[in-house]
């Protein structure tokens, strides 16, 4: 028998949770893409979604999803054949590595698997090996969708300036930015890409390249910059147009405008303490059913994994048919284990992830966990006792 009549709740690590009022502003006739209204609620935008990555640096505008900003910030970072170091901890820095592949640019990889974060030593020794100009960017992931990895951005920046390297520090925010702490400018990143429909709680279809003024001035010095991905023009327009290289995101931008709101009116502060709190409840209620069974995180140490999105192992086939059961009998979607496969399991069935990034609170995060305690109880998948107890004391202490 069903009991998901009613509203679903979409706990994937994106697209994340719309809030009302987003959709609310979106839900208009189309604007003026000319002058007025639209005209300055944009520009207005600019600052405001420089405050969210703690930046005074740019920011380019896209429409685009997260990976069409990987291609965007590497058009204006390297010219066919210069190289790029790629540090991989998990999925998406291989997405990158192959958009860069695609373009012409040669890469090398240093893997670190699925369920560690970087080590800046070995980026260090990689970039000692070899003359200051080799690398024209360092490549990194913040967040790792796929494995839930958080990485230490500002120890790869240290390890890049005590190699004496030029290249530029580029990290991919995409599942971080208004979830996890990040901070632009203190933390040295050069280039930052992010995207609308996770923390920023945006439908998708709108990407983000901030640059500071040394990665603008590097930019100047590439025999080529594609027409459509160039960010000069998108942060220095003559015309209103020029922001977009054509017709604005005209209600994608109301909507942000919105979520920009939201964030503002919690503060940034309190939105990364929630998904911190969020994420520790959701954590002591998977150890708490780890205690027996199969379960387990993807990342072992608390202190290296995101906010926002949890990577577990439960075995397969339980994890997909977990993720079954959650969304067809009680109208819950769980995440699959993307990127997980292993020899014994080549389609990731045993693995599944928590999202839990954006338009979040307690009585969700609460309601996911019930849901999952529920299903394992309806599979008769072995767990232990204790864990919705455990999550609502996490909360309770706040």
């Amino acid at each position: 028998m069903s009991l998901n009549t009613g509203v679903n709740y979409l706990a994937i690590p994106g697209p994340s949770v719309i809030p009302d009022a987003v959709l609310r502003a979106m839900h208009r006739a189309s604007p003026n893409i000319y002058e007025g209204e639209l005209v300055d609620l944009t520009y207005n935008l600019i600052p405001r979604l420089k405050n969210v990555a703690r930046t005074s640096g740019h920011v380019a505008i896209y429409i685009c999803n997260g990976h069409g900003t990987w291609e965007a910030s590497l058009a204006n970072m390297a010219n066919r054949g210069d190289r790029v170091l790629v540090a991989s901890t998990g999925r998406f820095a291989h997405g990158w590595a192959q958009t860069a592949k695609s373009m012409g640019i040669d890469v090398d990889l240093i893997e670190f698997g699925n369920a560690a974060p970087v080590d800046p030593d070995q980026i260090e020794t990689k970039l000692r090996g070899c003359a200051a100009d080799h690398y024209r960017a360092v490549l990194l992931t913040h967040v790792d969708t796929s494995s839930s990895v958080r990485n230490d951005v500002a120890a790869v920046r240290r390890a890049i300036d005590a190699s004496g390297s030029s290249a530029l520090l580029a990290v991919d925010c995409v599942a971080s930015l208004g979830c996890d702490r990040f901070e632009m400018d203190a933390w040295g990143a050069d280039v930052m890409i992010s995207a609308s429909q996770k923390g920023l709680m945006v439908p998708a279809g709108v990407g983000f390249v901030y640059f500071n003024d040394r990665a603008a001035q590097r930019q100047k010095t590439l025999d080529y910059v594609s027409w459509y991905w160039d960010w000069a023009p998108r942060v220095k327009p003559e015309l209103y147009y020029q922001l977009f290289c054509g017709t604005a995101p005209t209600h994608h931008l109301y909507g942000l405008d919105a979520a920009l709101g939201m964030i503002e009116a919690e503060g940034l502060e309190n939105v990364w303490h929630r998904h911190k709190v969020l994420a520790n409840a959701i954590w002591a209620a998977i150890d708490q059913w780890g205690t027996k069974g199969a379960m387990r995180m993807n990342i072992a140490d608390p202190a290296l994994r995101s906010h926002a999105v949890t990577a577990l192992h439960l075995g397969a086939p339980d994890g997909l048919n977990l993720r079954r059961w959650t969304q067809d009998t009680a109208g819950l979607t769980l995440g699959i284990g993307l990127g997980m496969s292993t020899p014994d399991d080549p389609k990731g069935d045993g693995f599944l992830r928590f999202g839990h990034m954006g338009h979040v609170n307690a009585q969700m995060i609460m309601g996911l966990l019930g849901t999952v305690q529920a299903g394992l109880c309806a599979l008769e998948i072995p767990h232990g006792s204790g864990a919705v107890d455990a999550a609502a004391g996490i909360i309770a202490r706040g």
